[in-house]
């Protein structure tokens, strides 16, 4: 199984759901992302970060609010932003990066 550190760092840019079980906007935006996904799985990949199993990450990425989207390229956060959208605002934004 592959680390975080190697989905981020592969060739294929990562969209990152920073989320939380307790969270309400996290829970509305979830079929958001997965229809979000789904549209775009030939150009990037979705995982999603329980900022309470992994406190390390959210550390790491300074992750003060859920839900927070980070899209990575090469490793590097080329995009980052907090609180829920849906699909389309997400392709709004996401799209030109990819």
């Amino acid at each position: 199984m592959e680390t975080f550190q190697q989905i981020i760092n592969g060739d294929k840019p990562v969209l990152v759901d920073f989320h939380a079980t307790w969270c309400g906007p996290c829970k509305a935006m979830a079929p958001e992302l997965v229809h979000f996904s789904r549209q775009h799985s030939d150009k990037l990949m979705v995982i999603k970060i329980d900022v309470d199993k992994n406190p390390q990450a959210s550390t790491t990425y300074q992750v003060q609010a859920v839900p927070t989207l980070m899209l990575f390229k090469n490793g590097k956060v080329v995009w980052r932003q907090s609180g829920a959208m849906s699909a389309q605002q997400l392709g709004q934004f996401i799209s030109p990066l990819l």
